[in-house]
């Protein structure tokens, strides 16, 4: 739960079983159970005061994934579990996630991130969900995290905001990224390129992220009650970096005490 003096939000992470290999596959895919008794558990959250709700689904880019079955697996677990949110009275979050482990370029991160929106939003709407009351948690287009070439924030923006024009309708109010193991300065700079980058972009484009907004929270505070106020200190830093971000308007170089580490973990799960 997320609260200020003036409003709270409340959100519950969705998900039953997790991750789990997907049937079928011969490259170790893999798609998210849970869908049983959902809806008996959104009354529940909703109850309890939730308002929104979030279901990841992972696919991964090698040289022959993802499959054509593992996205429409996917796609159809996200849009199921939209559907059941919404008549229930949640906000479903739906997070389609291309994870960056491997030594793919951007381009084929940005055809990928492409293919895997379409077929979700193909079956969002097959399944009637109101796209108006919907986010979408979506990784950026970027290389391969073990890719030699590199790529600069401005190269980053264009591949993904050409990914999302091209597949998300604009009746989808907001994209909420998710950071992908990128470093928190890189999660900041690559926000704020792509709210600088001249186009159509019908969405608000902000941030939901993990490791890329807490790394330098949880390095000052170390476990230590003496150390609170300096971690607070540390989330206020990076929070404000990120708001500035999602406005086009940081200039960069915040530091921390986390702000360039690598926060990668390979076939990151949860």
């Amino acid at each position: 739960m997320l609260s200020s003096p003036c409003c709270t939000i409340s959100f519950i992470l969705l998900g039953g079983q997790g991750v789990v290999p997907l049937a079928g596959t011969l490259n170790n895919e893999c798609t998210t159970q849970g869908l049983d008794g959902l809806a008996d558990r959104c009354k529940e959250y909703k109850a309890a005061g939730a308002d929104f709700a979030k279901w990841r689904c992972v696919l991964k880019i090698s040289e022959h994934t993802p499959s054509t079955l593992a996205m429409k697996e996917n796609a159809n677990v996200l849009a199921r579990y939209a559907s059941i949110c919404q008549q229930n009275g949640l906000v479903p979050i739906v997070e389609p996630e291309v994870l960056p482990d491997g030594e793919h370029d951007l381009e084929r991160a940005q055809r990928v991130t492409e293919e895997v929106l379409s077929y979700t939003y193909r079956a969002l709407v097959e399944h009637h969900v109101f796209l108006e009351g919907t986010l979408l948690k979506p990784n950026m287009a970027t290389a391969g995290h073990s890719c030699s070439k590199k790529y600069s924030p401005q190269d980053v923006a264009l591949a993904t905001v050409r990914a999302l024009s091209r597949t998300v309708p604009p009746a989808v109010p907001g994209i909420t990224f998710l950071s992908g193991g990128q470093s928190e300065e890189d999660a900041s700079v690559n926000l704020d390129a792509i709210n600088k980058h001249q186009g159509k972009k019908p969405w608000a484009l902000t941030f939901s992220y993990g490791r890329a907004l807490q790394a330098s929270v949880l390095k000052a505070w170390g476990g230590k009650p003496e150390n609170v106020p300096a971690a607070q200190k540390e989330f206020l830093k990076r929070a404000t970096a990120n708001g500035q971000a999602a406005l086009g308007k940081y200039d960069g170089g915040v530091a921390g005490a986390a702000t360039a580490d690598s926060l990668y973990v390979s076939n990151h799960a949860y």
